[in-house]
């Protein structure tokens, strides 16, 4: 069966056609590009300027003389060491937690079927509908004075940790890769003696490991693009992200260094991105086919 598409064989066979198709197909890839670099170019050309021509109107679009020591300088005044440390720290630890209580999530509705599992999921799977924003009181609310313990959590570890543990979005990818894994597999382990427990351990993590992999960046990416969470939760500077301590530390900042900052606060997640995108889409689409 012949595969359609949008030109036919015939009429790009002729030498016009050709032409037409690689000129189309030029002009859309140097747009795209355009529209996706363009920015990023603009954030890391800005830092090597001088100051005046950083807000210079009309603006330049190369640098007269290029500044490299700005990102020095960014580095040393905005105190990004720590400010890298301090959110290394939160995205690996709800990385942890999330792989732990997701992983168990996921898990029980798919291959243990509890009572009332699928309404459940259906009701976890409505958080999605919820604006992030709608639950900021709450949640604030809620990490101010917990209940039960009585504990207030702003400046820990914990207010960034908790929260993110209850991800559905995760918890419904991870679901659906478990649903295609084999019941026979779970079978054979069951009849060799293994429990629940080692069953998801020693059969179903490891062939589960392209889903974990998109899990775990889209938790680091999570906690390290957060910016209002961690600025309500975190108001000692010591203990502040990212993000939250480049805006906390901007006020009298010039600009060419404010701009270098934050394009090396940009750079790890383009890092990661780049290096694991594959991994991204293969993860997204594993459970999406039984076979």
């Amino acid at each position: 069966m012949s595969t359609r598409t949008l030109i036919s064989p015939a009429r790009l066979a002729r030498p016009r056609g050709r032409v037409l198709y690689w000129v189309t197909f030029v002009l859309v890839v140097a747009l795209f590009t355009l529209v996706f670099l363009g920015p990023l170019y603009w954030m890391v050309s800005g830092g090597l300027k001088t100051t005046q021509e950083a807000v210079q109107t009309p603006p330049t679009f190369v640098p007269h003389t290029l500044h490299p020591e700005n990102y020095a300088r960014a580095w040393d005044v905005m105190e990004l060491s720590r400010l890298l440390f301090n959110t290394l720290y939160y995205a690996f630890g709800a990385l942890a937690f999330q792989l732990v209580f997701d992983v168990a999530a996921a898990y029980s509705l798919s291959k243990l079927r509890p009572l009332f599992g699928k309404a459940i999921l259906g009701m976890m799977l409505a958080t999605l509908m919820i604006p992030a924003t709608v639950l900021v009181v709450p949640q604030y609310l809620t990490v101010l004075d917990v209940p039960v313990f009585e504990r207030n959590l702003l400046n820990s570890p914990w207010a960034i940790w908790l929260p993110s543990v209850t991800n559905a979005f995760n918890i419904f990818l991870l679901k659906r890769f478990f649903d295609s894994v084999p019941r026979e597999l779970l079978d054979a382990a069951a009849i060799d003696g293994a429990g629940a427990v080692r069953t998801l351990r020693s059969v179903v993590l490891p062939v589960s490991r392209p889903v974990l992999g998109v899990v775990s960046i889209f938790a680091v990416v999570g906690v390290w693009k957060d910016f209002l969470w961690p600025m309500l939760t975190l108001p000692d500077p010591a203990k502040q992200t990212l993000n939250v301590g480049i805006y906390s530390l901007s006020n009298g900042v010039p600009e060419n260094i404010l701009i270098a900052a934050l394009a090396i606060a940009s750079l790890p997640t383009l890092i990661v991105f780049l290096v694991f995108q594959r991994n991204i889409m293969s993860g997204l689409t594993a459970g999406g086919l039984k076979g």
